[in-house]
């Protein structure tokens, strides 16, 4: 009875949000110059890191600092799988999946054109037969209804411009109970040291996430400076 009533509640908080049009779902107003003057659900939206930001993605240190060898691993992988990197950036991460979905697939999708030019680069620059690059909008991640079986987004959330729509585009994209895996610097933690703008807390998230239909089912905190938090697309 309890789980009944708990999933009447929370059909109808998605049911409302759902019928929001954008102008009431989020607000325009000043705040961290560091952001655009864009807030939803009372989180200021962070400014684009651009195709000038490579050098800061391709970073010496960025094993060190955020363990992307034990993030690997939170996300337990299969052979076979198919994978979109979200904010694929400049394939640091696509580059290093493609190593581990053997004959699955990895879908490098970014909204900038410039990224996605230096992507095809380094596909053929490295030989990643299994990395496909995809232009997306701001608005959707433009993949296919029901055919990821998993997504990754790193540091790249909090840069959305249409938060609500592209996490209901990314819960269309996934296969009926496939994962997205969010990672976001802890906002929660003032000795991360990384601007607030670009921090999110696990209540934020998970308040944005379930807005658009997404179950939360657990924060893995094993990262130096990151929260790494597991979402599932329902399974009907």
């Amino acid at each position: 009875m309890k789980n009944s009533l708990r999933f009447t509640l929370l059909f109808f908080a998605f049911l409302q949000a759902a019928t929001l049009t954008a102008q009431e779902r989020y607000t325009l107003k000043p705040g961290d110059p560091n952001g655009i003057s864009k807030w939803y659900m009372g989180r200021q939206i962070a400014q684009v890191m651009s195709h000038f930001g490579i050098g800061w993605l391709e970073r010496q240190e960025r094993e060190q600092e955020e363990n992307t060898t034990q993030l690997l691993k939170n996300l337990a992988i299969q052979p076979g799988n198919v994978i979109a990197d979200i904010g694929a950036g400049s394939g640091y991460h696509s580059t290093l999946l493609s190593k581990m979905v053997g004959n699955g697939k990895v879908y490098a999708v970014d909204v900038e054109p410039e990224m996605i030019a230096y992507l095809n680069e380094r596909i053929k620059r490295e030989g990643k037969k299994n990395i496909i690059p995809v232009l997306s909008t701001e608005k959707t991640v433009s993949l296919p209804a029901n055919s990821m079986d998993m997504m990754l987004l790193v540091d790249v959330y909090h840069e959305f411009s249409f938060p609500y729509e592209m996490a209901l585009s990314m819960l269309e994209a996934l296969k009926p109970g496939g994962k997205l895996v969010l990672v976001e610097f802890r906002a929660e933690d003032p000795n991360v040291p990384i601007k607030t703008i670009h921090k999110m807390s696990q209540q934020q998230a998970v308040k944005e996430f379930k807005a658009a239909g997404f179950s939360f089912e657990k924060n893995i905190s094993n990262l130096p400076w990151q929260h790494c938090l597991i979402f599932r697309k329902p399974e009907n």
